[in-house]
């Protein structure tokens, strides 16, 4: 894919202003991002103000009503509506969150929605996130195991086992985390980032993985794991409130381990 990152001398200004209904008395004035790198200007802001007596009750109804009925030219991406696929994941009053389980009433005053931020952006709240994917796939996240189960049925875990995967498989790769990093900011070209180590750690706890000592072997780079510094952005912007600080810390415990 094409390199889409603004300019170096990008200036976001001051866009179209779309007002509000005439006779509507519960209003709401959005302030949305808009960029497209097809065209390569400038990046600016639109003005929305919307009647929330004609809208539902979160930032993605706004964003969907704006496109249905102010302005079609908006684009964003979204799914389930229901914090599952992670589709909506933007930055909303200057936090990651996703715009299906935020609510409007939880904003006071204008709502400024942006881009995740530092990814290059292809088109308004659309951010490219090739690499953040290709981190993913780089963690390989699927089972690996040579043992074949006795009887080859199912392979079987404790209770005790199966509760070490809580608070990592839940996650939905909605990227708020790794994009919320200041480490992954600046370092995003080495660096795994929050989202790919919790799903590596998912996978290096998991007692039906035959690998673990592969996998501990692969983080142990100056770069992939230890860039993190503890900053906890990840955690606090989580819409599934897991934490990835606490998994990278913990690889980091087995790594030390396993050199011993």
């Amino acid at each position: 894919m094409a390199d889409f990152k603004l300019p170096a001398n990008s200036i976001v200004k001051t866009g179209k202003t779309f007002d509000a209904p005439e006779g509507a008395t519960r209003v709401k004035t959005f302030k949305i991002y808009r960029y497209d790198a097809s065209n390569g200007k400038n990046p600016s802001v639109d003005t929305y103000t919307i009647d929330l007596d004609k809208c539902g009750p979160m930032i993605l109804d706004a964003l969907i009503k704006i496109k249905s009925e102010i302005d079609p030219t908006l684009s964003f991406r979204r799914s389930c509506r229901e914090g599952i696929c992670g589709s909506c994941a933007m930055n909303i009053d200057g936090s990651n969150t996703l715009a299906c389980t935020m609510a409007i009433e939880d904003v006071s005053g204008d709502i400024k929605v942006y881009p995740l931020p530092h990814q290059p952006v292809v088109k308004d709240l659309v951010s490219d996130l090739d690499n953040f994917y290709k981190q993913y796939e780089a963690v390989q996240p699927w089972m690996q195991a040579d043992s074949i189960p006795a009887g080859g049925r199912e392979r079987l875990q404790t209770k005790e086992d199966r509760d070490l995967l809580d608070g990592s498989y839940e996650c939905i790769m909605c990227a708020c985390c790794s994009t919320s990093c200041p480490s992954y900011w600046w370092n995003s070209d080495e660096y795994l980032g929050p989202a790919a180590l919790l799903a590596a750690y998912r996978w290096i706890v998991d007692s039906r993985d035959d690998k673990t000592d592969e996998r501990l072997a692969a983080l142990d780079d100056p770069f992939k794991l230890y860039r993190c510094h503890t900053i906890m952005n990840c955690a606090t912007v989580c819409p599934k409130g897991l934490n990835p600080a606490q998994a990278i810390a913990d690889t980091k415990k087995m790594l030390v381990q396993r050199n011993l």
